[in-house]
């Protein structure tokens, strides 16, 4: 029997993964989750071993929990799911050494056998959003770029970034500006756009 976690924040999309999945013979789902700060204790209190979690959690979001649950249960093997085909988010994925990165309005039988693939160690990953994120490219933006980028995205001023980040407001400036021209954006707000569009800053 295959023991799954499942970490999705809408409860009606929980509660269908969870249905689905308890109606295959070989498969229990033994922990559900709506939070990203979750996943962890819940899957240590539970010893799942594939962790099925959404992209888009709130609190931590799903590939930044899948990065930690590897960190401290490396026998659960992750498998990301998400309603958006964004390359660069499926380019954190592939950093964060997750199993699998499916769709999630694949047809459930895919899904059932993606989450036995993944158990049995094998990856998975939806080979449209593969080409995709193939013919993309990776992200331009160092980490420290796209955090400045992600905190100036929710209106936090250089000052703030600054203090924040333990820079100077001056150096902050320079991120940003060289972050508008890496990439060739008309200002910081199409920037932005560009980024999350592309998924680097999820």
């Amino acid at each position: 029997m295959i023991r799954v976690l499942v970490a999705e924040d809408v409860n009606m999309i929980r509660g269908a993964l969870v249905a689905l999945l308890e109606l295959e013979e070989d498969l229990t789902v033994v922990a559900e989750v709506g939070d990203g700060h979750r996943i962890v204790p819940e899957a240590v209190r539970h010893r799942p071993d594939v962790a099925l979690i959404d992209v888009g959690l709130p609190g931590l979001d799903g590939i930044s929990a899948a990065t930690r649950l590897r960190e401290t249960l490396p026998g659960c093997r992750t498998l990301i799911l998400t309603g958006l085909g964004r390359p660069g988010t499926l380019h954190r994925a592939i950093e964060a050494k997750v199993f699998g990165y499916v769709l999630k309005d694949a047809p459930p039988e895919e899904l059932a056998h993606a989450v036995r693939a993944v158990a049995d160690g094998q990856h998975v990953f939806d080979p449209k959003l593969a080409l995709a994120a193939w013919n993309d490219g990776a992200n331009p933006l160092t980490l420290r770029e796209a955090e400045v980028l992600r905190l100036a995205g929710s209106g936090a001023g250089a000052r703030e970034i600054a203090a924040c980040l333990s820079l100077s407001p001056g150096t902050v400036r320079n991120y940003l500006t060289a972050i508008v021209a890496k990439l060739n954006a008309r200002n910081l707000i199409d920037a932005l756009r560009l980024a999350q569009e592309s998924g680097w800053l999820s």
